[in-house]
């Protein structure tokens, strides 16, 4: 396959980048340069800022991919950006969302496709929701051929898998351990939570 990562290089996407590059797809990622050192040598940089949308029409003039992931798409313009970019130059969009964009407080504990997306705790989720709301009206009204992902808690050798930590990040709360002095934990023990490696998600993505 030819693939495309809009970022490629985050705690999610550097394990599917591996993944892909390992498995031998032509891999190209679109990004601004960071940690250049640690990819595969078989995989291309295209090496420009997503939201400087001329530029990036400019990169990819004459491109087109068997798939598009992104992952750095928060708000809903640079969704739609990302419609402009790639409407009729890829297979399938990839959109990464997040579980947290399913119902709180859970109606029931088991979450399925049917589950209803709400969460008016978190404005992060809320605008998952929207993003992933677009993306399915241009898929019904264009033919956007897109597929959307919610990852839970997804995280790699460079952090400690935690609910809660301060400033200095999750390993902080290692020292704190060690110490022997109080760690926060988040909720009062009955919220769900799922952690993931990042290597395990990529082989589901």
């Amino acid at each position: 396959m030819k693939v495309l990562l809009i970022g490629g290089t985050g705690t999610i996407s550097m394990a599917i980048t591996r993944l892909l590059a390992k498995e031998n797809h032509e891999v190209y990622l679109l990004n601004r340069g960071s940690r250049l050192a640690e990819l595969p040598d078989n995989v291309t940089v295209l090496q420009c800022d997503i939201n400087d949308e001329e530029e990036v029409s400019r990169v990819i003039e004459g491109m087109t991919f068997d798939a598009v992931g992104e992952f750095i798409g928060f708000t809903i313009e640079q969704i739609q950006r990302d419609v402009r970019l790639f409407q009729g130059r890829t297979k399938q969009y990839l959109y990464i969302s997040s579980a947290s964009a399913y119902q709180k407080p859970l109606s029931d504990p088991v979450i399925t496709e049917s589950t209803p997306l709400a969460n008016p705790y978190w404005q992060y989720s809320r605008d998952k929701i929207e993003c992933e709301e677009y993306l399915i009206k241009q898929y019904r009204e264009n033919g956007f051929p897109v597929t959307i992902v919610r990852p839970s808690h997804t995280y790699d050798e460079r952090s400690v898998p935690l609910g809660v930590h301060g400033k200095l990040g999750s390993w902080q709360v290692l020292k704190r351990m060690i110490e022997g002095k109080p760690v926060i934990i988040h909720g009062d023990g009955t919220s769900l939570w799922t952690l993931t490696h990042n290597s395990d998600f990529a082989k589901g993505y």
